[in-house]
């Protein structure tokens, strides 16, 4: 297993960005990435529009999981509407 980190953009409104956060946990859970570590960055003006926001709310998840099942991820966050945008980063040892 490798350690990413992964950082999410959700909307700023607390409906939209607890489904969002619930939707990303459960679907890492559903490959089998282990959470190591989660940081509620805040609430960040973004460096242009995205689907009409100006604002997004910034968590950081430091995570263990196989590099297959990243591509599986990336599927799964790509069809999820609840996110502004994300990225995975490797971690190198």
């Amino acid at each position: 297993m490798r350690q990413y980190e992964l950082t999410v953009i959700f909307p700023l409104e607390e409906d939209q960005y607890q489904a969002g956060r619930a939707a990303v946990l459960a679907d890492l859970a559903a490959q089998g990435a282990e959470i190591v570590k989660v940081d509620e960055t805040g609430d960040r003006d973004l460096a242009y529009e995205i689907k009409k926001k100006r604002r997004g709310r910034y968590v950081l998840f430091t995570l263990k999981a196989d590099p297959q099942k990243i591509a599986n991820l990336d599927r799964a966050f790509k069809l999820n509407v609840k996110l502004l945008r994300y990225l995975f980063v490797k971690i190198e040892e």
